[in-house]
Order: C-alpha cells, then structure tokens, then sequence
C-alpha cells in the first residue's frame, strides 16, 4: 500500500501558472512539477470538494487548466467530523477566520487518515509555529494529524 497525500489547491495553481518572475516562486513552481511528474506515483494522491471548488475560482481558462489536472484523483467527502474539526482550528484561534478553508484541508486529511497534507501555503498549513497546535487540535478531536509539508520537503523522503 502506497503512502497517501492530499494536494491543497496550491499545488494545483503552481502547476497550471505560468513560471514567475518571481525567483523563488518560480523555483517552487519548478519544485512542483518535478514532484508531479518525477514523484506523485509514489502515492495515492486525494482531493476534495475545497480543492475543487477553489480551483474552479477566476479566469475560466485557467480554472478549466487547474480543473483539467484534478480528473482521475479520489474524492474525500467533507464529512460532519471533518467540519467539526476545521471548526475546531478556526476556534481555538489556531487559524483566523480568513483561513476557513485552509482548516478544511487540515481537517479532511486529519479525519481520513492521510499522512501527508502537500502544500505552498506556509502562512496557514506549512508553519513551524503552527504544526505542533494543528497537531495537538487533531489529537484532541481523536484524529492524527497529517504531515503537513511542500513538494521540497516531501521529494526527500
């Protein structure tokens, strides 16, 4: 059995974007594709509704590119105990209001049993500060945290 990953809408945008200009956007952009394409088969890769519905977001020709790269993966249902516990790091001010869905992405893995959570978001989901709370908040709720964590550091294993 293949270790499992849910993929945040982030790594969706990095992969359907044009390379910036930005230099260490464009590195992790890079990053990205080459976990995509060189490591992604390593795993069984998850999405859900969140992923879905941010990724249909703005320019119809990008969301249509984003969407196009979501055909094929497994959904995870947006459970009652997964709202509960994105609840949960909304209010024991874990993550602000702004970041109920990045809670939501937290909590789907968390109550599905994922092990890796892969993301850009490092204000949210991908913070030193925040993963051993996010880990604590999982627990109490009877769940385990997934491994939160970018392409980088995921290639490495």
């Amino acid at each position: 059995m293949k270790p499992t990953v849910y993929i945040e809408t982030s790594i969706i945008g990095y992969l359907a974007s044009r390379p910036s200009r930005d230099l260490i956007t464009a590195a992790n952009q890079q990053m990205t594709h080459e976990w995509w394409h060189d490591h992604r088969g390593r795993y069984d890769i998850f999405i859900s509704q969140a992923v879905i519905k941010e990724c249909s977001a703005g320019d119809p020709v990008a969301a249509q590119e984003r969407l196009r790269l979501l055909v094929g993966i497994s959904h995870l249902e947006l459970t009652k105990p997964v709202r509960k516990l994105a609840r949960r790091l909304i209010g024991r001010t874990l993550l602000p209001e702004k970041a109920r869905v990045d809670a939501l992405h937290i909590a789907v893995s968390a109550v599905h049993g994922i092990e890796y959570l892969l993301t850009w978001n490092c204000t949210h989901m991908a913070n030193a500060e925040l993963r051993s709370r996010i880990d604590e908040a999982c627990v109490a709720s009877g769940f385990a945290a997934p491994k939160i964590c970018t392409p980088q550091e995921l290639m490495g294993a």
